[in-house]
């Protein structure tokens, strides 16, 4: 029987990996904001960008759910911060004050048959 977690691809072609991009702003309306989620072992890894807005008057931080979890990874006005994970299923970022803005960008690997 053909499946994606066999050692044997007798019946099957190889799987292939697909890239995924996830692009988009926060500004302080919630805290924390859920950015992304995902189900169970859908992405094989990925890799989690944050960027802090000079503007800002503080730290953001962020986290990324994963097995195991990442974070929380500080990211100070004017930085951007980058994690790489296996098995994400989410981000989430804090930006408690007031002001508090900026953007993610989030490189996704999902394993697909062809």
């Amino acid at each position: 029987m053909c499946n994606s977690q066999s050692s044997s691809n007798a019946c099957c072609p190889a799987p292939q990996i697909i890239q995924e991009k996830i692009c988009g702003n926060f500004s302080t309306t919630t805290d924390p904001i859920s950015v992304w989620t995902a189900t169970d072992n859908s992405y094989i890894s990925g890799t989690f960008e944050v960027f802090n807005s000079d503007s800002t008057p503080g730290n953001a931080t962020f986290d990324v759910v994963a097995n195991p979890d990442v974070g929380p990874i500080p990211v100070l006005p004017g930085t951007t911060m980058s994690v790489s994970v296996k098995r994400p299923t989410g981000l989430i970022v804090h930006a408690p004050l007031a002001g508090a803005s900026g953007t993610y960008c989030l490189t996704l690997y999902k394993r697909v048959l062809a």
